[in-house]
């Protein structure tokens, strides 16, 4: 068993495609099969070394590994070759039309009743036609003839799917400058490198009856490929989750905290009655299953990736974190924090709660109480209990309970409305700290 996943370097991997990713390394590391990692860089123009390098720093963040690695770009002499298997065989002939023509053929053929595709024109044009439009400075672009059929396979994902060919413009598999369209170079690849299962986007579905009958006609057996379509991805109010928005980009998914296990959970049970589980990719293999997977796209909401992330936060170990914590930060302060973050990067505020300087707001109608507060303070050492004895001591001098009592001294201590416990929160602050919160917030 062998899957590939093969992103275009000309962005960053987005929830979408990390999705894709995922399914296919979870089948591979679930049947003990190969996962191929294939850069589609053909696309000269958009295609850059940083968005390759920037995909597999996010694929290996994601806790994704590989067995085989290369780009496309590596392999032009292969897609040569095979192009030159098709002419010979007929399949792939040349064409001169431009995009003006191809454009007015299409508005023709509409206007007549007819569907849209290419009128396979090119096929007419004679020797010595193609001779003359050569010496007058045109270059070709090569089209593959489909077979008259529908191709039909069971879909991992779909079910039964079928694609009539005859409804469907022969596809361009290269350009007029000589180099190779994904459709074609994916084929080749898939041929030659043995990959069993594609498994990808339902955009690709009309793709894939195009591509069976390419794989034939390279003298590939179509019936040992199988392929899934995992149903595309939606926003959380169902529209069309956009590629390009950066705030769903995995890079940008680490920039605000997001911890892989919380987004690889998420993505693994996405679409399917499961209810997600944190976890990394290698725990997350034994359990994944692409029968489970609902045909109905599926909502990817950004509430839920935050739910999951809470839970991997609150129990983190200190050792899970420290290194992307605060240079000074201790195993107490990691467990008074951790279960009040929603992302790690909330951590940092609360220590300069504990060991910075803050500005308490003022609170005009608490002066009183604070300087009782202070008059209260238990003398030091401070352990848990100190929070315990300091909030009872000021409940005989000042009556107060609930919140008028808490809220107030939340308030002067953290600056904060909300937060961690107070009893364990004290004994990092220290007494010192505290005593100049209060004196502050009682001359305000």
């Amino acid at each position: 068993m062998k899957l590939r996943f093969a992103p275009s370097p000309t962005g960053l991997l987005h929830a979408g495609n990390a999705r894709i990713a995922l399914a296919n390394w979870l089948l591979a590391r679930r049947h003990d099969g190969r996962f191929v990692l294939r850069l589609d860089d053909t696309d000269t123009a958009r295609s850059t070394p940083e968005f390759a390098q920037a995909i597999e720093e996010d694929l290996r963040w994601l806790g994704l590994d590989w067995d085989e690695r290369f780009a496309q770009s590596e392999r032009l002499d292969r897609y040569a070759a095979a192009a030159e298997h098709l002419k010979g065989a007929r399949r792939l002939y040349p064409c001169f039309e431009s995009e003006e023509e191809l454009a007015a053929k299409r508005e023709r053929r509409r206007r007549e009743g007819r569907a849209p595709i290419y009128d396979r024109e090119a096929l007419k044009m004679t020797p010595e036609q193609y001779e003359r439009a050569l010496a007058n400075g045109k270059q070709p672009y090569w089209r593959f003839l489909l077979s008259p059929r529908s191709i039909t396979w069971r879909d991992a994902v779909l079910g039964g799917r079928s694609v009539k060919l005859q409804a469907i413009s022969d596809p361009v598999l290269i350009r007029a400058d000589g180099s190779p369209l994904y459709t074609f170079t994916s084929v080749v690849d898939d041929l030659e490198t043995g990959v069993t299962h594609v498994v990808r986007g339902e955009d690709h579905v009309t793709n894939t009856g195009i591509q069976i009958d390419l794989f034939e006609a390279l003298g590939g057996d179509s019936g040992r490929l199988t392929f899934g379509h995992l149903p595309l991805l939606t926003d959380a109010d169902g529209g069309q989750l956009s590629k390009r928005l950066g705030s769903i980009s995995l890079r940008q998914f680490r920039r605000d905290g997001i911890e892989p296990a919380a987004l690889a959970g998420y993505l693994a049970a996405l679409g399917t009655s499961a209810d997600p589980v944190p976890g990394m990719p290698r725990e997350l293999a034994k359990d994944y299953h692409l029968g489970r997977v609902s045909h109905s796209a599926a909502r990817f909401d950004p509430r839920h990736l935050l739910a999951l992330n809470r839970r991997v936060l609150h129990t983190a170990s200190f050792a899970d974190v420290r290194d992307r914590l605060p240079e000074e930060a201790d195993e107490a302060f990691w467990n008074a924090v951790r279960g009040n973050l929603d992302l790690l990067r909330e951590a940092r505020p609360w220590f300069d709660v504990v060991r910075g300087s803050i500005v308490p707001p003022a609170q005009e109608a608490e002066l009183d109480f604070l300087r009782a507060a202070l008059d209260a303070l238990p003398p030091e050492p401070w352990d848990e209990a100190t929070w315990g004895i300091w909030v009872e001591a000021l409940k005989v001098t000042t009556g107060r309970k609930g919140k008028a009592l808490f809220l107030p001294l939340r308030l002067a201590l953290t600056g904060e409305e909300h937060g961690p416990d107070l009893k364990q929160l004290l004994p990092l602050i220290g007494r010192e700290r505290v005593v100049q919160r209060l004196r502050l917030g009682a001359s305000a």
